[in-house]
Order: C-alpha cells, then sequence, then structure tokens
C-alpha cells in the first residue's frame, strides 16, 4: 500500500515538448521535493505507478530572478527527476494518479 511519504516524494509531472520526447524512450520527469533522494523517487515511482524502474536522474533548476513593475522577485528553486523506466513498463501521466 502506497504511504504517505510515496505521495510526498512525488509533487508533479513536468509535461513539456522535451519530458514528451523522453516518455517515447521510456523515460518520465516529475517535480520533486528539494530534499528527495534517487531511492526515495524510486520507490515511489514504483509503488504509486506499479512499474519498475531501472534508473532515477536528478537536477536542481535554480529559480530565476524577475522583474514585475519594477520591483525585483525571484521564483523558487525546483528539483526535476528523469525516471528511466524498465522495458515494457509505461507511465501514462496525462490520467494522474
Amino acid at each position: 500500500m502506497a504511504q504517505a511519504k510515496h505521495y510526498d516524494a512525488i509533487l508533479g509531472p513536468v509535461i513539456t515538448e522535451k519530458s514528451t520526447l523522453l516518455s517515447e524512450s521510456g523515460q518520465v520527469v516529475f517535480k520533486v521535493p528539494l530534499t528527495a533522494t534517487k531511492k526515495d523517487i524510486a520507490e515511489a515511482v514504483e509503488t504509486l505507478f506499479k512499474v519498475k524502474v531501472k534508473a532515477v536522474n536528478t537536477l536542481r533548476v535554480k529559480g530565476k530572478t524577475k522583474r514585475f513593475r519594477g520591483i525585483e522577485g525571484r521564483r523558487s528553486d525546483i528539483k526535476k527527476a528523469v525516471v528511466t523506466l524498465e522495458e515494457g513498463h509505461s507511465i501514462d501521466v496525462t490520467t494522474g494518479l
């Protein structure tokens, strides 16, 4: 059974042109908390989606500094996880959990 920590390890899918191209080669991109480890992410994906995970690659995206009406602000830092699935497994991120 999926525990609360599994739902906390994955914030949501990243749906962009690049992530859609990756899905054709058996990879799925998720937005995850900055504190999540590769082991946590792999465990969560396997339990929630009932698939086998081959590898997890993570990257931290630094938030951009933006200006709105002369006032400077900063976007939040985010962490993305590129999850490679075993052969024959797939996840349809458009349907949700």
